[in-house]
């Protein structure tokens, strides 16, 4: 199995499905010692900063699990900016109910900062909600500054 931990848009079940329909979601935990941010606002510069995790002792990320299959592998590596060098991918220990997974997250190849904008800190938000994120941590994610614009 090739676990991939979603934290961003991808905690979406249908989105994931839409863009690896080959390997399903087989669950739900956290990236214990981690916390969601984001960077690249003026790197990618189309409507403001990117999701991207860095470690922060005493933080988590709430993350879905999916079962990815070779065919979908590569499709989901071009979507995320990892053929294109704005993403990599990093492996790290997710803690679930049923004990830790190894998994592989998309890191951003960059420095942290930026702000979203309020559209896509939205998509995030109702995609944590989708994949069953507890009521707090989809508020903390609404809560958060966004860039006046809301393209």
């Amino acid at each position: 199995m090739r676990h991939y931990a979603a934290y961003g848009s991808n905690l979406d079940p249908a989105r994931m499905r839409a863009y690896c329909p080959h390997s399903p979601m087989v669950g739900v935990g956290w990236l214990e010692g981690w916390r969601i941010t984001f960077a690249g606002e003026e790197v990618i510069g189309w409507e403001g900063a990117v999701t991207t995790i860095v470690e922060s002792p005493g933080d988590r990320v709430f993350v879905s699990l999916y079962d990815v299959h070779p065919w979908d592998e590569s499709q989901l590596d071009e979507v995320e900016g990892v053929v294109a060098g704005t993403y990599r991918k990093l492996h790290v220990r997710v803690h679930t109910l049923d004990g830790d997974v190894t998994a592989w997250v998309y890191v951003f190849n960059g420095y942290e900062g930026g702000l979203p904008t309020v559209w896509y800190l939205n998509e995030i938000a109702n995609a944590a909600g989708k994949a069953g994120a507890p009521d707090d941590y989809v508020s903390d994610l609404r809560s958060r500054p966004t860039r006046n614009n809301s393209l």
